[in-house]
């Protein structure tokens, strides 16, 4: 049985330009990309183009237990759309919306068969929190 795909969203009270450039520069993404504060992204590379690889290395910060996150993008449309392939073949798809001002980031995902849904959804969610709080309080 497929399931549903799971969708999380958050509104950054930034342009557009500010937060697509700190969702896709690798300086930036080491800096929130982790669910919590115990988990940390050491590294992250990433070729912004139709077949270019992204690739996050997420590790517990007590080094017992890492993965890197890779998928390969299948449409890159600057300032307004992401959508990647996960290395098992799950799909997502970012989407950055301008709002009077601000940005809406919306991701949508086809979740995987290992952990609860509810879980998958708050994962995510936190990670997209974490990335909201970083270009909020971002100077530059």
């Amino acid at each position: 049985m497929k399931l549903s795909k799971i969708t999380i969203e958050a509104t950054i009270s930034k342009d557009i330009q500010t937060t697509w450039e700190k969702y896709t520069q690798p300086e930036h993404i080491t800096q929130w990309n982790f669910a919590s504060d115990d988990w940390c992204c050491p590294s992250a590379q990433n070729d912004l183009k139709v077949g270019g690889t992204y690739v996050a290395r997420m590790e517990a910060k007590d080094g017992s237990f890492g993965f890197d996150f890779k998928v390969t993008y299948t449409e890159v449309i600057p300032l307004q759309k992401l959508h990647y392939v996960m290395e098992d073949g799950r799909n997502a798809e970012i989407t950055f919306t301008a709002q009077q001002g601000n940005t809406v980031v919306i991701i949508e995902f086809d979740p995987e068969t290992e952990n609860p849904v509810e879980m998958q959804q708050q994962g995510w969610q936190a990670i997209l929190t974490n990335f909201k709080k970083h270009v909020e309080l971002a100077t530059t």
